[in-house]
């Protein structure tokens, strides 16, 4: 398993972390199985929606002797009534729900307080200028939760969030179709099909990259949701490219874009688990993801961090380095963090040798040498 830090944080979690919804209505013994595998595969972040007090309790009872090897998302205002899931804004119910959710984990904090399902400008403002962020600035600084985060489908409000200053990490819908979807399209339209094929453009909406941009500079993680699009995307009768993509390619898709940490998919079984990490060692041919954009998108000289271009004979990450130099021209100033991150990078663009077998694989014609040029100029050698 590969680790990456979680923005600003200091929290190293796994490339590939476990969504437990899929652990809801069964015993502890399957849940146990599941959250066992996931240790063993290497995943340390565990996203837990779930409101039931079952699963709860089985998910605590599977962490004993192990919660410090775990890094939680825990959401505020997923709340329970009458026996059934519910989004609460009211301040005492959402703290009852998260206290209850601590208690049954058998944990006295949470590492992501994630401020839950903010869809809408009414939720947002609810939200952000009443008790709840007040509630969660406060578990901050007391040490209940270690980071504030932020989960939503919609790009305008993930930015809005980001601006505050106060999130440390936005939970994303992030996927080849849905980056190719207009950024205020609601959630429950992203998942018929119809709707999608229609909505659907023949290029990456500016808006969504713009978020991604504006995390990376703002050091704001992103952990994926949605990665396969509830698993449409592996059905060729479903997928609205009409041809089935991999796990490795939905997975590899969301690890290049700027700012993600981790990608979280739901799993069910042990399975599931090592289907979803099979990517760790996957081939770069297996996690291409060009295929889908050649057949579907016109991106003539845009790079959408493929790595079609690679093998480099200078060993330049090329998709890396191509990343960098876009955050550098987004904005007037380069922000620091991207230049450190650049300057770690073990061969960079003024290591390039011109020698273009990079720009006859690369499937959007994109001048890399010229870019190559650029980065050097921006960054220094």
């Amino acid at each position: 398993m590969n680790y990456r830090q979680l923005g600003k944080t200091g929290i190293m979690v796994s490339e590939i972390g476990l969504g437990c919804e899929h652990v809801d209505n069964k015993d502890y013994v399957d849940v146990k199985a599941v959250i066992d595998e996931a240790f063993a595969q290497g995943i340390n972040l565990f996203d837990m929606l779930l409101s039931a007090p079952e699963v709860r309790t089985n998910l605590g009872k599977a962490l004993v002797g192990r919660r410090d090897k775990a890094i939680i998302q825990g959401h505020i205002g997923a709340a329970r009534k009458d026996g059934q899931y519910y989004l609460s804004r009211d301040l005492q119910e959402c703290k009852d729900a998260f206290e209850d959710l601590m208690a049954r984990l058998g944990t006295d904090y949470i590492d992501i307080g994630m401020l839950h399902f903010i869809d809408t400008d009414e939720d947002f403002d609810a939200v952000f200028n009443g008790e709840i962020i007040e509630y969660a600035k406060k578990l901050k600084e007391e040490g209940v939760i270690k980071a504030i985060g932020f989960d939503t489908h919609i790009t305008s409000l993930a930015k809005r969030a980001v601006e505050t200053g106060l999130i440390d990490v936005v939970m994303f819908s992030l996927n080849p179709a849905f980056d190719l979807l207009p950024g205020d399209m609601v959630l429950d339209d992203m998942f018929v099909k119809e709707k999608l094929d229609a909505a659907m453009q023949n290029h990456i909406d500016p808006d969504r990259m713009e978020l991604y941009q504006l995390c990376e500079q703002k050091g704001v993680a992103i952990t994926v949701m949605k990665a396969y699009l509830a698993g449409q995307l592996l059905k060729a009768e479903q997928s609205p490219f009409g041809f089935a993509l991999t796990p490795e390619q939905c997975i590899h898709y969301s690890l290049t874009r700027p700012g993600v940490a981790s990608a979280i998919i739901g799993c069910g079984t042990p399975t599931e688990i090592r289907q979803a990490v099979a990517y760790v060692n996957a081939t770069d041919a297996e996690k291409d993801f060009s295929e889908v954009f050649s057949k579907t998108f016109t991106a003539q000289g845009k790079c959408v961090y493929c790595n079609h271009c690679l093998p480099c004979p200078a060993y330049i990450d090329i998709g890396q380095v191509n990343k960098y130099l876009d955050l550098a021209k987004a904005t007037t100033e380069i922000p620091d963090t991207v230049i450190a991150h650049y300057k770690v990078l073990p061969k960079r663009a003024g290591d390039c040798i011109a020698c273009g077998e990079c720009e006859k694989r690369c499937p959007f014609a994109v001048p890399v040498i010229e870019r190559m040029q650029e980065a050097k100029e921006r960054f220094g050698s």
